[in-house]
């Protein structure tokens, strides 16, 4: 077994230490704490009544936990992704330490001022996760727009839009206004930055496990397929098109029956999208399978917000909304975090049983809270949504979170593969 060692300076002070020398690292592992985190307030103040951070009194509860979740860990997800794969993605240099530890001190300040109330605080939370937003789009946009093909600013894009919503969200939180608006905004813009990082993904996942299906296949004296996966564009930017339609009509006229149609018309397009996928047993490896879930989770969502806007139905509209922060938002994260996390911190493959049994978890979850919209024994179900939660993500602060922590195992730096990994971003 490879064996993890452990740098001299625990806290990552240093710029040296390994904490610091890909950009994932840092804000992998603050995300990580912070799922575990903002899960456990919620559940102690949902059944033990126990008061939740400062700023709980002035967003209100509900403000205060999607806040946590979406922005907070969304936020630490969508940097840490955008610093490791862009370079990998345009044939570029890693983001250098100093760079990387100003960044995540900006998303540092951007959390710990959302915790607290008060107009100086909300001004830090404010200028915190815009100086993160603006800073990785300032060094990532150069890197997009010198591809050849352009072919990845998409990312450029999303966090342009990221950093709309983070700022209408602030001002509305200075005027006093009602912010449910921006979290469905906020929701809207990582649902289609989640099908543009796991299309880049999933080129490279799915054909990894058609490979072995076929080395397989070989070594049993069986045909062999010339099946190959292909994330094809038009499929894709079909999805892309119908959740932001329906995002910005939604964030523009809450409520409106249009908003019912737009919300079906991105499910189809997402159910379209999933017909990529299917390239038969290849499929039902773990990684290509969470990774499909993924999709169908955002489709489940989505049919969910447009049945509740049709119908009038508030069951459906929360039930489709947490399809998509639980199941879609945090399953997809544990994928690249998993994934990604693992491969460009040097490690091969993760093929242990906790990984889809996390996924498995998040699922659970999604549907447990979906259930608890309908007033299905509503106090059972969301602890039940809260604790599968937790041990999904307690499981990946027992076996990744110390990776990011640690020397290489290859002794290299930087976010390079490992040699013989075939997979990552």
């Amino acid at each position: 077994m490879l064996k993890r060692a452990i740098h001299p300076a625990p806290w990552g002070l240093s710029l040296d230490h390994p904490q610091w020398q890909c950009g994932m690292r840092p804000f992998f592992a603050a995300g990580t704490l912070l799922a575990l985190l903002g899960m456990l307030l919620w559940l102690a103040f949902l059944v033990g009544g126990l008061p939740l951070p400062a700023a709980a009194d002035r967003l209100g509860p509900f403000a205060w936990h999607g806040q946590t979740l979406l922005m907070g860990l969304g936020l630490a997800a969508v940097v840490g992704f955008v610093l490791t794969a862009v370079p990998e993605f345009t044939a570029t240099p890693g983001c250098e330490p100093r760079r990387v530890r100003a960044l995540f001190l900006c998303w540092l300040t951007g959390f710990v001022a959302s915790q607290w109330a008060g107009p100086v605080a909300l001004l830090l939370g404010a200028l915190g996760w815009t100086a993160l937003l603006l800073g990785t789009l300032a060094w990532a946009a150069p890197r997009l727009w010198r591809d050849p093909a352009r072919a990845q600013l998409a990312f450029g894009w999303a966090l342009l839009a990221l950093t709309a919503v983070v700022l209408g969200w602030h001002v509305d939180a200075w005027r006093g206004a009602p912010l449910s608006r921006w979290l469905d905004a906020l929701l809207g813009v990582q649902m289609a930055l989640m099908v543009v990082a796991l299309s880049r993904i999933s080129m490279r996942i799915v054909n990894r496990s058609l490979d072995d299906l076929h080395a397989a296949q070989r070594r049993a004296g069986l045909p062999v397929g010339d099946t190959v996966y292909l994330a094809r564009p038009p499929r894709r930017q079909l999805a892309l098109i119908t959740i932001g339609l329906f995002t910005a009509t939604q964030w523009a006229a809450p409520g409106e029956r249009v908003t019912g149609w737009l919300a079906l018309a991105a499910a189809a397009a997402l159910a379209h999208l999933l017909n990529d996928w299917h390239v038969g047993r290849a499929l039902l490896h773990r990684r290509p399978l969470m990774l499909y879930a993924v999709y169908v989770s955002m489709a489940l969502g989505y049919t969910g917000l447009g049945l509740g806007a049709l119908a009038g139905q508030a069951g459906w509209t929360s039930a489709g909304r947490h399809l998509l922060a639980v199941s879609a938002f945090g399953l997809g994260i544990l994928a690249v975090f998993a994934i990604a996390g693992r491969t460009h911190a040097g490690w091969p493959d993760e093929r242990r049983a906790w990984l889809p049994a996390a996924a498995a978890a998040l699922l659970l979850a999604g549907a447990a809270r979906a259930g608890a919209a309908f007033g299905l024994a509503p106090v059972m179900l969301l602890v039940v949504a809260a604790l599968a939660w937790l041990a999904a993500w307690g499981a990946v602060a027992v076996w990744l979170l110390p990776l990011w922590q640690a020397e290489r195992p290859d002794g290299r730096r930087g976010c390079d593969e490992p040699d013989e990994a075939g997979s990552g971003c």
